[in-house]
């Protein structure tokens, strides 16, 4: 069986616990198949652009094709509670796809329900909105589309930088609202050139940050798991920080960068954030539960953090009375970074790709999968 073969070089990069009883087949079993699809609705926006793709209206753009197959799809934004859209689809789904710009919940006691479910896909990156303990004992195959918004989401942490630096929304604002104080912008603008940045993280996302900074002439630091090729270091001009609060008390500004993981919940609570520099600038495209949501709000309402941007939040969408919302000196947004129209050409296109491979029994890219065979993948252990 194909989907449950591991390669050699693979396999090494995944935990092996013996513990876990797997009660699903990872192969695509003969037969149509019962595919739910959950995206954010688009209303009338869906038909201004033929690529935007990552809407419930337009669904990846792979209707046509797996109804062709004789699959049946059902597209839903409807995704929480127990008489969301989605749940009604729970118990007879064999593959589930979701994104993080509008994620479904996936929880162990979903899981529990849907004895169908082989395949849970994510059209994009980042599959903390699974259970992915609770997959991994179900025998279930989660798998991503690793790289599809990697150059959208560091563009996007750039951008944030110099919107925080430069204080520009007072300004923006300034404009919308007729009025004209450049001292009130001024005080606190400042160049990125000769600043300290650290990134929590450097995978694909972070590294990528790192080298479009370069030409800012900034010092830059990171601190990850792993440890770059000296080769790509020294071309980066980067400098590894093992010690996480050390680094994080010589940054000026910090880009969160690291998975969502049972190790990362919270790790930005108060006693964290006091280690950090008076009037850091704080970039989080990652998730929203990496940071303990009051502390931020107090950081910001004390100064001790001077601006804070991103567009992750916990839960999402973000309630309207989420308190980041009303914090001073933030620069949020919708979940949006990864979710360019190029970056849902990609996504998409690699999520028809991985559904033909599951369908005709074959691996994915080994980089793709977050759990196989009740194995996490490295970055969620």
């Amino acid at each position: 069986m194909a989907m449950r073969r591991v390669a050699s070089t693979a396999a090494r990069a995944f935990a092996s616990p013996s513990s876990l009883v797997f009660t699903r087949q990872l192969q695509a079993s003969p037969g149509p198949k019962k595919i739910v699809g959950v995206f954010y609705k688009a209303n009338e926006y869906a038909e201004m652009n033929p690529n935007f793709l990552g809407c419930a209206e337009n669904a990846l753009g792979i209707r046509e094709w797996l109804e062709s197959k004789g699959h049946e799809y059902i597209v839903t934004p409807d995704k929480d509670g127990p008489d969301s859209e989605l749940e009604k689809h729970i118990p007879d789904l064999h593959v589930l796809i979701s994104t993080p710009f509008h994620p479904a919940y996936v929880t162990a006691e979903r899981i529990r329900k849907a004895k169908n479910l082989q395949l849970l896909l994510t059209a994009g990156i980042g599959s903390d909105h699974v259970d992915l303990k609770a997959a991994a004992a179900a025998g279930l195959t989660v798998a991503e589309v690793t790289g599809s918004n990697t150059v959208s989401v560091a563009e996007d942490e750039l951008m944030r930088i110099l919107i925080l630096v430069r204080n520009f929304l007072p300004g923006h604002h300034q404009v919308i609202n007729g009025d004209w104080n450049v001292a009130g912008i001024a005080y606190r603008a400042y160049d990125l050139e000769g600043k300290t940045v650290g990134t929590v993280g450097a995978g694909r996302i972070g590294r990528l940050l790192l080298q479009r900074l370069k030409p800012f002439n900034c010092n830059l630091l990171y601190h990850d798991r792993l440890k770059m090729d000296p080769e790509l270091e020294s071309q980066i001009g980067a400098k590894f920080e093992e010690d996480l609060d050390k680094m994080l008390s010589k940054c000026d500004i910090v880009v969160i960068n690291t998975p969502l993981t049972e190790k990362t919940k919270g790790m930005f609570d108060k006693e964290k954030i006091a280690k950090l520099k008076k009037g850091v600038l704080i970039v989080n495209n990652a998730r929203g539960a990496i940071m303990d949501t009051q502390a931020v709000v107090d950081a910001c309402n004390s100064g001790h953090i001077a601006g804070y941007s991103g567009d992750v939040w916990y839960p999402q969408p973000a309630p309207k009375d989420h308190p980041w919302r009303y914090m001073p000196n933030q620069a949020m947004t919708p979940h949006i970074s990864g979710t360019t129209i190029d970056a849902q050409l990609r996504y998409a296109a690699g999520t028809k790709d991985m559904l033909d491979r599951y369908f005709k029994g074959e691996d994915f890219p080994a980089e793709n999968y977050i759990v196989k065979d009740g194995e996490l993948a490295p970055q969620y252990r």
